[in-house]
């Protein structure tokens, strides 16, 4: 059973139990309905606690049952909550640690709420391109106002119960053990009639009609092309403007068309992607993981920092290892001065400061690592220097010790074989910056050993990374899929654009940035050594020489001042450069092309399915386990929009037929090479399937 039922003197106590935070299945709602029935047909029970088993009252709808028939079937929680609305006895909510969502519903039906403190509170729904769906928007603002209701149900963001207190949502705090204190205030409450209940208050809000004005303003100016947040506020509109009966049915209809749109089909796409990405086939959750309670990371640069800092907010403690002084004291300076930044602006204290700082200590000694639990290798993307790293770790790590790589292109396979215990190497690919970005590519050697694949998984979880795992080829799932897109790019200079336009145009469609801004970032000098080791080991792929002009002329990017753009001292804005363009037309016109007007939709459609069909060819070989993978590799790394869900969502959207029709199209023009149709494309393009 996911709800118990028991009685404790004259109150009828019902538990949610259905892990991990008590999700309002069908299950659950048909057990809680049925407590409720039972307790209002014993003529000894004056009361009716509802609580939560384990860390959570309720953190809402149940994940499993999304897009299921489950989530609507009867008793749905519309029904759950009248039924508890309607009870002739008080029904006392008793809430602790987790309350959101479909919970704080169920909690708003409830005639009375109790809570500990600490309490997280929330209706999150809008994270998925939805609003509160069971009366939330009508309930809430009745007990905490118009104002504060507003706040919470557009932003999702929780709240702790304390800050509530005083509030009506909740009649009294309680200190010490929640469930005698909610008995005992049963006992207080069991005789007093008529019944309170959340949908006889009344909203009140002088000038309401200015607020809500201001509100839409300022919600359509934030939430670019999220429909939901303007939705919550209509929603919530209703709330002061219509009877409680209307407004309950406006935000259901409200809620139906959301559920409805590509945009919470996206987000909701990306929440399971996420908890997807965690499950691998021949690896059992049950799978036992090693203890990491050390770290080490070989090269302080860039990289090798940003890791570090990693393992240290998660409470790991680290060494730096460097070949010189300069460099690990330039190092271990720059994670100081990151810190402190974030002290600066208040997201740090200075006791959190002095903890992380203190958690780092550098050596040039390999043998002062030797005890780490696991390592990780952030020096250069060249073969000759990984091998001296992992011959040597090789040497002094304790058995049973990680060995990492941070590898993000080369033979992960290769570098195990420089090692006498494969079995423990994997590649851990980290995006820059590696302290802030989401996305951790987790590479699965042939030999990798399954503990070690469940380990790596769970420290991804623990540094608050997405981790994806992905098998041995050139590049992995994402660089492997962007060289495509960087090769569409570098055409589409060769045959009329130029970068501000390419950049601009895949921007609107909703990247973060694009390609060439991309490049400037991340140092064009990166590519450059790729693409000349391409030139050798694949001379079959044809590359515009544009970007290795570019390198030629000393642009490097924003660490140089100068690459597709021009930049300023102090200032990452990136300026159109002149003597760039000139040199892309010059370059045309050496190629014998006579530029062409580009539109943006080609722009768009050239890059983004140069990615599909790469991305299908990835999944075909078994490099990705499934299409989601991919998608939460290109939505937590890459900055592709998340409101289209990745690249794989988004050709299921387009329609892969669609998607096929527009590169046959490509493959008549130039380069059409590129255009050969991932087998697994025309496949499932044929018989009318998608991706996902």
């Amino acid at each position: 059973m996911t709800a118990q039922y028991q009685v404790n003197g004259n109150a009828a106590i019902i538990t949610l139990n259905n892990p991990p935070v008590n999700g309002l299945g069908l299950s659950t709602r048909a057990a809680v309905v049925d407590g409720v029935r039972r307790a209002l047909a014993d003529a000894a029970v004056k009361a009716i606690i509802i609580t939560g088993a384990g860390k959570a009252f309720s953190g809402g709808a149940d994940i499993k049952e999304f897009n299921s028939p489950n989530a609507f079937a009867e008793p749905s929680l519309h029904t759950l909550i009248n039924v508890v609305e309607g009870a002739s006895k008080p029904v006392i909510a008793a809430i602790h640690t987790v309350c959101m969502g479909g919970g704080l519903e169920l909690a708003l039906g409830c005639h009375y709420r109790v809570a500990s403190a600490g309490a997280q509170i929330a209706l999150p729904e809008v994270k998925l391109g939805i609003l509160p769906g069971a009366g939330g928007t009508q309930r809430l603002p009745r007990v905490l106002g118009l104002e504060m209701a507003l706040n919470m149900i557009v932003s999702g963001t929780p709240v702790a119960s304390e800050k509530l207190a005083k509030t009506a949502l909740f009649n009294k705090m309680i200190d010490g053990d929640l469930l005698t204190g909610a008995l005992a205030f049963a006992a207080e409450i069991a005789d007093q009639r008529p019944l309170p209940k959340v949908r006889d208050l009344k909203v009140d809000y002088p000038n309401y009609e200015a607020f809500l004005q201001f509100s839409r303003n300022t919600v359509k100016a934030m939430s670019g092309p999220y429909p939901a947040p303007l939705k919550c506020v209509e929603a919530v509109a209703a709330a002061v403007t219509m009877k409680f009966d209307d407004g309950i049915k406006f935000e259901r209809d409200l809620f139906i068309d959301l559920v409805q749109t590509t945009e919470s089909k996206a987000l909701r796409h990306a929440f399971f992607g996420e908890r997807a990405a965690g499950k691998i086939a021949d690896v059992p959750e049950s799978t036992p993981v090693r203890p990491i309670k050390s770290a080490a990371v070989i090269g302080a640069g860039t990289m090798g920092g940003g890791i570090a800092m990693n393992f240290v907010n998660a409470g790991i403690p680290v060494m730096l290892l460097e070949t010189r002084q300069e460099a690990l004291d330039k190092g271990i300076a720059t994670i100081r001065k990151n810190y402190e930044n974030t002290m600066k602006k208040g997201k740090l204290t200075q006791e959190k400061f002095d903890e992380r700082v203190g958690m780092i200590s550098g050596t040039l000694n390999y043998a002062d690592i030797g005890q780490a639990d696991i390592v990780v290798e952030a020096v250069f993307e060249e073969m000759g220097v990984k091998e001296a790293v992992f011959k040597k770790l090789d040497e002094v790590m304790k058995p049973g010790a990680i060995l990492a790589s941070n590898t993000s292109t080369l033979d992960l396979d290769q570098i195990a074989a420089f090692t006498k215990r494969p079995q423990d190497v994997v590649g851990t690919h980290f995006f820059s910056p590696a302290n802030v970005m989401k996305l951790l590519e987790i590479v699965r050697g042939k030999a990798t050993a399954h503990d070690v694949l469940a380990t790596t998984m769970a420290l991804s979880k623990k540094i608050k990374k997405t981790g994806v795992v992905s098998g041995v080829c050139d590049g992995f799932i994402g660089n492997r899929m962007i060289e495509q897109y960087s090769r569409q790019a570098g055409y589409l200079l060769e045959e009329g654009g130029l970068p501000e336009q390419v950049d601009k145009a895949m921007e609107k469609f909703g990247f973060a940035m694009g390609p060439f801004r991309m490049g400037d970032l991340a140092g064009n000098d990166i590519g450059w050594a790729i693409r000349k080791r391409r030139y050798v080991e694949k001379p079959q792929i044809v590359y515009s020489k544009t970007a290795d002009l570019l390198c030629e002329m000393g642009r490097y990017g924003q660490k140089t001042g100068a690459g597709w753009y021009d930049y300023k001292a102090g200032d990452r804005k990136a300026y159109p450069a002149q003597i760039v363009n000139d040199m892309i037309i010059k370059h045309s016109a050496d190629l014998g092309i006579e530029r062409r007007k580009i539109s943006d939709a080609e722009i768009v459609e050239r890059l983004v399915y140069a990615l599909v069909n790469e991305a299908a060819l990835i999944l075909e070989e078994g490099i990705a386990m499934r299409a989601s993978d991919i998608d939460m590799v290109y939505l937590t790394g890459y900055g592709f929009p998340l409101y289209r869900g990745g690249p794989m969502f988004y050709a299921d959207t387009v329609g892969l037929t669609n998607v096929l029709m527009a590169m046959e199209k490509f493959a008549k023009g130039r380069h059409g090479e590129a255009w050969k149709p991932a087998p697994l494309l025309v496949r499932l393009a044929a018989e009318g399937k998608t991706f996902n």
